[in-house]
């Protein structure tokens, strides 16, 4: 590959650090460097993967095989630089690459410098990467060499709690109507984290509250990410609210908690890694963090949107926060903007409303806005309108005035006026966001799984073809205070709240009954 000629990987582009970073200087050339190197997907999967037995497995041997001459030319790239293949994971459709900063600013010819921005300093990079030819055709993306944060959790604390209407989670799961002949049992839950981290005793102390038992909780370290609940790094109540709205809906669900570091490189590495999970098998991943689609770059895109399709043909639901940000999604240059990984065509986007509650019952609801902060939804710049949006009815883009992916897709209690009562670092705290949507789904579905014959995965073309399971949410507009920049809720699917907030026993029916082979359904009731 020595004489074989290199060409810019367009894909990698990255625009330079913000002007509020500041430069702090080259990067050692010593300094040690990890990327995990992504290889295209050869074909596309099904929608479900159609396995013999374990599909995580079938997968595994399959890619072994279809992977195995690109692996080749990594390895060989990686040899001619120097750099140490550390890990191989077909499966996941990863290499993983080590080395100095200067073989690696060699190999994929690129200067690396660190920047500060606010208590964070990090590498960055600006420009594409360049790859020899043979490798652009099979590579994907090359994630890692700029650490900059990717994301930022969406959940938001509300200054008083004591004047808020807050609720206890397994309340608001109470008000959704979820089942209660079920609990979670034999189910494992996925929480994505990129900072911050809980405590046993934070947890026991919430789920008291709730009247419930602990859940069994397990952090599973992502690219050196760990459970860091001190000193608090601002993310500590998104992994409570994780952790007890998930668990709250689903008291008896195992959670595996990914923390893994806030760059595009851990980002994707945890949800490729809980997806493709053999020992904890999660069969629901929620994720809370995101960012605006324009924020990315386009290899770190693709390869969140194929783990998440990678996630789907195994028949793993991904549930994703939709942004806090109302529909600017905190981006100041007077578009609309969608919020990055709820905008994937895979991911189920789960935006935001505010609850009126009259004893056990919800007697008004609407979108999610207080005037600066509330639930993302719009028109994505980067997705076409997936095939189970096709009869929707999505609305023109308030920027181009053309038709594409449409976010979210389902709604729930998001406000933190009206949110939820949680426990973390000592105190009980009422937090909301749309971070709190994408777990209480996440419980529902683990608790829908337990009854059906297998798990339900990617259910959203079942979803969009019986709205009637969801309550939908006609009230409200997701515009900024003064601005007219955004979308307004009404019948049917809107880019507020989607098709609307669940009916827990609407939707328990409708997709717990679904069937496979007897052989499956064996192993399902072996789990239980």
């Amino acid at each position: 590959m020595a004489n074989h000629p290199y060409r810019k990987f367009s894909a990698s582009h990255r625009e330079a650090p913000p002007q509020t970073a500041a430069l702090v200087g080259n990067i050692p050339a010593k300094e040690r460097v990890e990327v995990s190197l992504y290889l295209k997907p050869r074909k596309s999967l099904p929608a479900r993967f159609k396995a013999k037995g374990d599909a995580r497995k079938d997968l595994l041997a399959q890619r072994k095989l279809q992977y195995a001459d690109d692996i080749k030319l990594v390895r060989a790239f990686a040899k001619e630089h120097g750099l140490r293949v550390t890990a191989v994971e077909p499966a996941r459709r990863r290499i993983q690459l080590g080395g100095t900063a200067a073989q690696m600013q060699t190999a994929f010819g690129c200067e690396l410098a660190r920047y500060r921005e606010n208590d964070k300093t990090f590498r960055a990079r600006s420009g594409a990467l360049s790859l020899p030819s043979k490798l652009v055709r099979v590579v994907e993306s090359v994630l890692g060499l700029d650490t900059r944060p990717a994301a930022k959790p969406r959940s938001i604390v509300h200054p008083n709690a004591a004047a808020a209407a807050a609720h206890l989670p397994n309340a608001v799961a109470a008000l959704y109507r979820f089942p209660t002949t079920v609990n979670g049992s034999g189910e494992c839950i996925a929480l994505i984290e990129l900072g911050g981290g809980y405590t046993a005793s934070d947890t026991k102390a919430a789920f008291k509250a709730m009247g419930l038992t602990s859940p069994k909780v397990t952090a599973v370290s992502v690219d050196g990410g760990k459970n860091k609940p001190k000193p608090d790094d601002g993310a500590n109540g998104e992994v409570a609210l994780d952790i007890q709205v998930s668990g709250g809906a689903a008291p008896r669900a195992a959670i595996a908690v990914y923390f893994a570091p806030n760059t595009d490189a851990g980002f994707v590495d945890a949800i490729t890694q809980a997806a493709h999970d053999a020992k904890h098998k999660p069969s629901v991943i929620s994720i809370s963090w995101g960012s605006a689609e324009s924020d990315w770059t386009q290899q770190a895109i693709d390869s969140m949107n194929s783990a998440m399709q990678d996630a789907a043909s195994i028949g793993v639901s991904v549930f994703v926060a939709s942004g806090d940000s109302l529909a600017t999604d905190g981006v100041s240059d007077g578009k609309a903007h969608v919020d990055f990984p709820a905008s994937s065509p895979w991911a189920i986007g789960c935006g935001g409303t505010n609850i009126n509650v009259s004893g056990s019952s919800i007697t008004n609801e609407s979108v999610w806005n207080d005037g600066s902060s509330g639930g993302g939804g719009g028109i994505s710049d980067q997705f076409a309108v997936p095939s189970f949006q096709k009869n929707a009815p999505l609305p023109k883009s308030v920027n181009d005035g053309k038709v594409r992916r449409g976010v979210p897709d389902v709604a729930g209690d998001a406000a933190p006026a009206t949110g939820y009562r949680i426990v973390y670092n000592g105190a009980t705290q009422v937090v909301g966001g749309t971070s709190a949507v994408a777990p209480l789904w996440a419980g529902l579905t683990a608790l829908i799984n337990q009854q059906a014959m297998q798990p339900i995965g990617f259910f959203l073309p079942k979803l969009y073809a019986n709205p009637s399971w969801l309550r939908e949410i006609t009230q409200g507009s997701n515009k900024p205070s003064g601005s007219s920049i955004g979308y307004s809720a009404g019948p049917g699917w809107n880019a507020c709240t989607g098709l609307g907030v669940p009916n827990g026993q609407a939707l328990f029916a409708g997709l717990g009954g679904a069937t496979t082979s007897k052989r499956a359904s064996g192993r399902r009731k072996k789990r239980r």
